[in-house]
């Protein structure tokens, strides 16, 4: 990654998208001067004969980006769309496309214009990690009572494995009668490509008699720190731990980055215990567009199919 890119999201960074998409990642681009001004990378895949643009692995945002523009705002609104518009003329013919923009992304009227839809989604940020007691402060009661609880009952380290971690996180899929989109190779492959820059930090929480209780993995860049996942053993998840583990991340965060970023949450009671934090509730864009009959075609029974069904 050159320079003129390095102040990119983690998930923006070509490392990190080949750990996520091996051979399957490309990077829409524009210069001037020799330097990258606007970037979009995407996924690119063919599935059942249709060519799909979607979001990799454990992968939270894609979408535009865009080095700062000078001038007058008017003036920089109009290169922007200039920029986007010139970054939507590169990407190839797709069929269905699908992804979800950074929360400092926030013009996405060119894609609108060129027939995209978007569906407002939200995450929860603390975007103000300077004063931690300000951030302590802006906790609930029940998620403090629920750290100092915690911290009578296990000891917070970050010396596991991957595996370990892993253990912990599919026992959450399996409690939610779910699978994960990812697999143990997956996640030992992105890890791997995080740990070799130094932007990854996995939280365990023990008890003294040897048994996790809860795990956290975190990942962050120059501006934010991500909530990338977890996991909790369902057997002790009265200890507190994952409120413990929380705090202990965003203390952590606090070190290297400016905001801590909970990932979002459409699912209710995911959503409050983040909200629980003090987190301001933050939009960001899922945009798509289907070009292909086909494939509207069976979104639409898929659709059908659901309602009629719940």
């Amino acid at each position: 990654m050159t320079d003129s890119l390095s102040h990119l999201p983690i998930f923006f960074q070509d490392w990190w998208l080949e750990a996520v998409a091996p051979g399957a990642w490309h990077v829409a681009t524009i210069e001037e001067n020799g330097r990258v001004i606007a970037s979009m990378p995407y996924i690119y895949r063919r599935h059942r004969h249709l060519s799909v643009m979607d979001m990799p692995r454990l992968t939270p945002y894609l979408g535009p980006w865009l080095a700062p523009l000078p001038g007058k705002y008017a003036t920089r609104l109009s290169r922007e769309h200039q920029l986007l518009n010139a970054l939507i003329q590169q990407l190839p013919p797709f069929d269905f496309f699908s992804q979800r923009f950074h929360p400092r992304f926030t013009n996405w009227l060119p894609f609108y214009w060129r027939g995209f839809r978007q569906t407002t989604y939200y995450t929860y940020l603390i975007d103000d990690l300077t004063d931690l007691d300000q951030v302590w402060d802006a906790f609930r009661p029940n998620i403090k009572r629920a750290i100092r609880k915690a911290q009578k009952q296990v000891v917070v380290h970050t010396e596991g494995d991957v595996a370990t971690f892993w253990r912990l996180n599919q026992m959450t899929f399996q409690r939610q009668g779910l699978q994960p989109s990812y697999s143990l190779e997956d996640l030992m492959r992105i890890d791997a490509a995080c740990a070799a820059h130094h932007q990854r930090r996995i939280f365990f929480a023990e008890d003294a008699q040897g048994r996790i209780h809860a795990a956290l993995y975190l990942v962050w860049d120059d501006h934010a720190a991500y909530y990338l996942m977890g996991g909790n053993d369902p057997a002790l998840q009265a200890s507190g731990a994952p409120s413990l583990l929380m705090w202990e991340a965003i203390q952590f965060a606090a070190g290297v980055t400016h905001v801590f970023d909970f990932e979002g949450s459409m699912i209710p009671g995911v959503e409050r215990f983040f909200r629980s934090f003090g987190a301001r509730q933050t939009p960001y864009f899922h945009l798509t567009k289907t070009t292909s009959l086909a494939f509207r075609v069976r979104q639409d029974l898929r659709a059908w199919w659901r309602m009629l069904h719940d």
